[in-house]
């Protein structure tokens, strides 16, 4: 079946599947994107069970019968990378394997010039076979963290001389299996990137209420690149995290979202400028006010995908943006 999908992969995807040689470079979360790997819905099969579920918006599409399907998802993330090539990205897909590959952010990340293979849930591994192509194609160095770091990429914000980190202390980490980093992982990314200061944000989680789980830090705190952000103050189980981010920001440079807000995935926004972002349909609030801010706000329909408990940063795995404009 495998082999059928690869065979006829001109007819699925409108882009190029795989990337030119590159070398691999991002130091911010906001610099001009050049290249970047998009999700793909081809793959994830049919809807799961309730035991192949772990994160709480995917169960309640499960419970309610709304769980995507896997052509919606796929004609969404097509629309995706075409929105990306159409604004000057050189936009690749995973390698098709069999399963399911939405969420191109948790499997691996860049920071400077190195990807991190990250160690995810379990269930998750496979997916990792997706990049093969891409590490052939490219010219920068990858390293995956030993088993006892956990890290999924939606945890990490890449910031000027820091790297913002979502994560779950050991009583929490055992416990929910929405906990996708450790505190092991923090320290290891302290040691691999010395120049740069590792912040942790410890994050609420739940396994069964999509309005009390942070699943990964970018589902409640979005930093823009002309110094405002959008954030979920419920996300932050300690509350001097929470005033560390509002002291970085003054009032009129900060949009608070709701629980619900958070929930529907309004704050997960992919910068593609300083000045640009993407942003999905139907979440007035958010346009309303980075348009308020100065930014070009770019609309796209991920409003299956979003059942999934990702969105637009979720479904996007930066390779190298262009730091001389940024």
């Amino acid at each position: 079946m495998i082999q059928l999908l690869q065979n006829n992969l001109k007819s699925f995807y409108p882009i190029k599947l795989n990337m030119q040689s590159d070398t691999w470079h991002i130091t911010d979360e906001w610099a001009p994107i050049l290249t970047v790997m998009v999700g793909t819905g081809m793959g994830m099969g049919d809807t799961p069970t309730k035991k192949e579920i772990y994160d709480p918006q995917s169960l309640q599409h499960v419970l309610n019968d709304t769980y995507p399907s896997e052509d919606e998802v796929t004609k969404e993330l097509d629309q995706l990378a075409i929105l990306l090539e159409n604004h000057g990205a050189v936009v690749s897909r995973p390698d098709l394997v069999g399963v399911n590959q939405v969420f191109t952010r948790d499997i691996a990340m860049v920071i400077d010039n190195r990807m991190i293979l990250t160690h995810m849930v379990e269930d998750r591994k496979k997916e990792q076979a997706g990049l093969k192509s891409t590490l052939q194609a490219n010219l920068g160095s990858s390293i995956t963290p030993p088993a006892n770091v956990k890290i999924e990429g939606g945890d990490v914000l890449v910031m000027p001389g820091e790297l913002w980190v979502g994560y779950s202390k050991a009583s929490d980490f055992d416990r929910f299996t929405t906990a996708r980093t450790n505190e092991a992982g923090i320290n290891w990314l302290q040691d691999q990137f010395p120049n740069r200061k590792v912040r942790g944000f410890e994050l609420q989680k739940s396994d069964s209420d999509p309005l009390k789980n942070s699943l990964h830090l970018d589902c409640c705190l979005a930093p823009l690149g002309m110094g405002h952000v959008i954030y979920y103050p419920g996300g932050f189980k300690n509350p001097e995290d929470l005033c560390w981010i509002q002291e970085q920001y003054p009032e009129e440079s900060r949009l608070e979202l709701s629980a619900r807000e958070m929930a529907n995935m309004e704050g997960n926004v992919f910068s593609i400028a300083p000045n640009k972002v993407i942003s999905s349909l139907g979440f007035d609030l958010t346009k309303d006010k980075m348009k308020h801010w100065g930014y070009q706000v770019i609309e796209v329909d991920l409003s299956e995908t979003a059942k999934m408990g990702g969105l637009i940063r979720c479904s996007t795995m930066p390779l190298r943006r262009n730091l001389k404009n940024s």
